[in-house]
């Protein structure tokens, strides 16, 4: 049930577009801002939550305090009616989300019932270098592909974080009743969140095992729980550190302080201190392997972002192999048609101009 047809509507610089007749691999070729990453950006909105850029609703749209709207057919193999779904802002209400499934209105949660979707950018390449937070989203991000529930879990976890966070910073002390209940909630909801990710790096771990050192480096996976993991022990970590948290005004015990550990497999060494190049392959075995976990039983979507600008030819030969082996149906985007010459001929090409769209292949 691969995407068959995409509309953008006041999308960022796509005032009408519309891609037909969808294939397996899917190309945008196009000069640097011309829309191509737009196109990525509006199918990853078909995933709970912000996208592959992490903006704010109101940067979307064309058209300062406008509307914008996305919409997806689903071609359905087995003969059944295609699926419509549908996601965007109205003109009156431009920070709100409305998402709507065969047009009934629906939560953004209920797109990964119909999608996973996966995608890699050359934003993502620094991963290794920034912040834990980072590789915490990436978790939640894979996560939530595999299981829809682990976006229930870690947005009540964050708003119980926000609310403890906010008792423990104020002048007077807060009222240990309240402290007693909110607590309780991160323990609830902050177990299923840790065990969503765990269960997660260990099956990326197992699949990642099954690959070959070269030509992509091999990442070893390891999650390093930031708390204790059963929702008993959690609650019972948390109410034992209040002072220390009064203390710091924050809460520093948790699944928020979650984080995964990445090295190169054949030289067991951190990934940090790996070569760009090979950080980059070790970023591209992570989301292939996902993408194939990930498309069983829902259909996938692959996105990425300038993928063959720098791989080398024995790279990208090996990197269209692997994604010919997977499941999910894969969009990617170039400024030239070279670099994909050896899919041109099974792949939907379209040539992306100034916001607009125009089938070449």
């Amino acid at each position: 049930m691969p995407v068959d047809r995409l509309i953008l509507s006041g999308f960022r610089n796509h005032a009408a577009s519309s891609l037909d007749g969808t294939r397996r691999f899917n190309l945008l070729v196009g000069e640097n801002g011309a829309g191509k990453t737009n196109i990525l950006e509006a199918l990853s909105l078909f995933a709970p939550g912000r996208g592959l850029r992490r903006a704010a609703l109101t940067e979307m749209a064309a058209k300062d305090g406008g509307g914008f709207s996305i919409s997806a057919e689903l071609d359905c193999t087995d003969g059944a009616e295609k699926v419509k779904l549908g996601t965007g802002t109205r003109a009156d209400q431009p920070r709100r989300r409305v998402v709507q499934v065969n047009g009934a209105p629906a939560s953004a949660i209920t797109l990964a019932e119909w999608l996973t979707l996966s995608w890699l950018t050359p934003a993502m390449d620094r991963l290794f270098m920034d912040s834990a937070g980072g590789r915490r989203r990436l978790m939640d991000r894979l996560a939530l592909a595999l299981d829809p529930a682990h976006a229930r879990h870690a947005a009540r976890y964050e708003a119980a974080l926000r609310e403890r966070n906010r008792l423990l910073s104020g002048e007077e002390e807060a009222d240990a009743g309240w402290l007693d209940a909110v607590e309780a909630q991160l323990a609830e909801a902050g177990a299923p969140l840790a065990a969503g990710r765990r269960a997660l790096v260990e099956r990326l771990q197992a699949a990642l095992e099954d690959l070959p050192d070269e030509p992509f480096a091999r990442p070893a996976l390891t999650y390093l729980a930031g708390s204790a993991a059963e929702p008993d022990a959690l609650l019972a970590e948390l109410r034992a550190n209040r002072a220390r948290d009064r203390s710091a005004r924050r809460t520093l015990a948790g699944p928020h302080r979650d984080e995964l550990a990445v090295a190169m497999a054949s030289k067991a060494m951190p990934a940090a201190d790996c070569s760009t190049g090979e950080q980059k392959a070790m970023l591209i075995s992570i989301i292939l392997a996902h993408a194939a976990l990930a498309a069983h039983g829902r259909p996938g979507l692959l996105l990425l972002d300038e993928i063959a600008a720098h791989l080398d030819p024995l790279r990208r030969e090996a990197l269209f192999e692997r994604l010919r082996g997977g499941n999910a149906q894969v969009w990617m985007t170039g400024t030239e048609l070279a670099p994909f010459e050896a899919i041109k001929g099974e792949a939907a090409i379209w040539k992306v101009h100034e916001g607009a769209v125009e089938r070449i292949f």
